[in-house]
């Protein structure tokens, strides 16, 4: 078995692979012999699990085993594969999980005073999508995690996600999905590519209705009521669009997005409503700094 460990690499292994390698098998090797599976057969799913969770900022290993994280996983990092294989992934993480953190292992979040203005972090990110896929109906599930693909993936506040109309939303050619804003802050947004199928998927065939709540009547507080109806969970940060919308400008701020793209896309009228989330960026290791300042690059 420790042969298979130490030699496995996925097909075409992308460079992500390399940053995760070792975390991957050292979850691997604290399964141990009692799994009902072969250690290929773990290395292959948590390789994809890891190679997800690097992409979204996750990168202590036994995060990767949350049962939100494997939630949210299964339900945007697998949206090419059969609801059978989705089954068996989920089958050998979550027994994965239960031997390396052991049965309900899993923790409250503590929150803070603070936590009212501070971006989600990925974790919490995967806590809040696993909440909405949780919930116990169909309208409750479609309208919770229609509200993180609009806040997460495109930074709508609540009055703009309370008035878009499903024609204002369309899917480009190359898969993009774009939202036009209307009104006084009027503009195109172009949703985050892992919550395009989410919103996608949402879209009616026909008609121009509105995309939140269809059937609602529109009010201020339609958003906080959705939420006052929801189940939640003592595991999961409390969902707040403006934390939604706090954390899409915080990533697009850290991954480099030019500032005058991401204050047009998020309709406002300057820099200061930025200032508060410079606290929670990433810092910048020295040598890119200086790479930064001295190349302009």
């Amino acid at each position: 078995m420790e042969r298979r460990i130490a030699t496995f690499v996925p097909r075409d292994a992308p460079p992500a692979w390399d940053r995760v390698a070792e975390g991957v098998r050292a979850l691997v090797r604290r399964a141990g012999p009692d799994l009902p599976y072969g250690a290929a057969e773990l290395m292959s799913v948590v390789a994809k699990l890891g190679m997800f969770c690097d992409g979204h900022g996750i990168t202590d290993p036994r995060a990767w085993l949350d049962p939100a994280t494997i939630d949210w996983f299964l339900d945007l990092g697998c949206v090419h594969v059969s609801s059978h294989t989705r089954s068996t992934y989920r089958a050998r993480l979550r027994r994965l999980a239960d031997a390396v953190h052991g049965v309900d292992g899993a923790k409250p979040i503590p929150l803070s005073a603070s936590d009212a203005a501070r971006p989600y972090t990925p974790s919490e990110q995967a806590s809040v999508w696993s909440w909405a896929r949780s919930q116990p109906t169909d309208g409750l599930r479609a309208a919770c995690t229609l509200l993180l693909a609009l806040g997460l993936g495109c930074g709508l506040p609540t009055d703009e996600i309370i008035a878009l109309r499903t024609g204002c939303v369309r899917v480009a050619g190359n898969g993009a999905v774009v939202v036009e804003i209307t009104g006084r802050r009027t503009r195109l947004v172009v949703c985050q590519q892992r919550w395009e199928q989410v919103l996608a998927e949402q879209l009616p065939d026909t008609g121009n209705g509105f995309l939140f709540r269809p059937s609602a009547v529109r009010a201020k507080n339609l958003v906080s009521n959705l939420l006052a109806r929801a189940h939640g969970s003592p595991t999961t940060p409390p969902v707040k669009v403006a934390r939604l919308r706090d954390t899409w400008l915080a990533e697009h701020l850290a991954a480099g997005t030019p500032l005058p793209v991401l204050v047009a896309a998020a309709g406002l009228d300057g820099l200061s409503s930025l200032d508060r989330l410079l606290p929670h960026l990433p810092t910048v290791a020295p040598t890119r700094a200086e790479r930064h300042l001295r190349e302009l690059a």
